[in-house]
């Protein structure tokens, strides 16, 4: 899905004139609003920084903070009846 940008339908339209099997393209103007929202907190993060020199960085600080907001908003398994705070989830990945 992605929004009525005429851009992003080129790329895609050009993509699939190489392919075997096609990208189905779903245009919607306010469907793609929750996936930007949640990169929202990316964006915030990331912008003070002067870039992350390498993919292989870029790869491991969004990994992190994506994990970060991940557990802040409540979308990480446990195990046991109780869930544990936001601290103690990040506590327990690191140790």
């Amino acid at each position: 899905t992605i929004d009525k940008s005429g851009a992003n339908l080129a790329a895609l339209e050009a993509i699939n004139a190489e392919r075997k099997t096609p990208i189905k393209i779903r245009q919607n103007k306010y469907l793609n609003n929750l996936i930007e929202q949640d990169h929202r907190a990316i964006k915030r993060r990331t912008r003070p920084m002067m870039g992350f020199g390498n993919f292989r960085c870029a790869r491991i600080i969004l990994g992190g903070i994506e994990l970060v907001h991940m557990i802040a908003k409540g979308q990480m398994k446990h195990n046991g009846d109780l869930k544990p705070s936001a601290a103690r989830q990040f506590y327990s990945l690191a140790m």
